[in-house]
């Protein structure tokens, strides 16, 4: 039997039996779940109704994440994952599902950041980049740096996090269904929560 989306098997609303009057039909259909995993990129295109296709991904490594509150976006590595709402089974298993909390490679936007505000993300690098060597820049740009610099402040937990080189991301794509794993950064509030959440977990 396959896996079937149609109510004509649902009881009615006052709990009476319906009686079956047809078969199955193919615009009833479901699909198995693609459970996309971690490792080497591996996607699968399916036809599906009208033609259309989906972008089923078995395999992701990467994703394009946005940083809102600077307003920028970066591709970078997942690493891990650390919380699902729906089911901790998809977390044991690292299942990327829409709405997951992961963890991804911080590098891409330490770097923007450092070369954004001219300020290390981090106290711990803060203090070790007093010892190196600056990197001559121009008057102009000099100037532009330091009208920067007021509003280059980021909140203290994820600032804690840049120490680690992971950030908490947030998964907003479907990757069973588009075959991306795209999201965003987790900042403020919603960073507080979830940090919550991830530590009412380990004990």
């Amino acid at each position: 039997m396959g896996i079937s989306r149609d109510s004509v098997h649902k009881r009615r609303a006052t709990g009476g039996k319906r009686p079956i009057v047809r078969k199955k039909r193919k615009f009833e259909l479901g699909r198995p779940s693609a459970n996309t995993k971690m490792g080497p990129k591996r996607i699968r295109l399916i036809r599906t109704m009208g033609g259309n296709q989906k972008v089923r991904a078995l395999r992701l490594e990467t994703g394009n994440f946005s940083w809102a509150s600077e307003g920028i976006t970066r591709k970078t590595r997942i690493l891990d994952v650390v919380y699902n709402a729906s089911n901790n089974e998809l977390v044991r298993t690292k299942t990327l599902v829409k709405n997951a909390i992961i963890q991804v490679d911080s590098t891409p936007f330490r770097l923007w950041y450092e070369n954004h505000y001219g300020v290390t993300a981090g106290r711990k690098k803060r203090d070790q980049d007093k010892n190196e060597e600056t990197v001559s820049k121009s008057n102009h740009v000099q100037r532009k740096i330091e009208a920067r610099k007021p509003f280059s402040k980021i909140g203290q937990l994820l600032d804690d996090q840049f120490n680690t080189g992971r950030l908490y991301a947030c998964i907003a794509s479907r990757p069973g269904q588009s075959g991306r794993c795209d999201g965003y950064i987790l900042e403020g509030k919603e960073l507080e929560f979830y940090l919550k959440k991830i530590r009412m977990k380990k004990s």
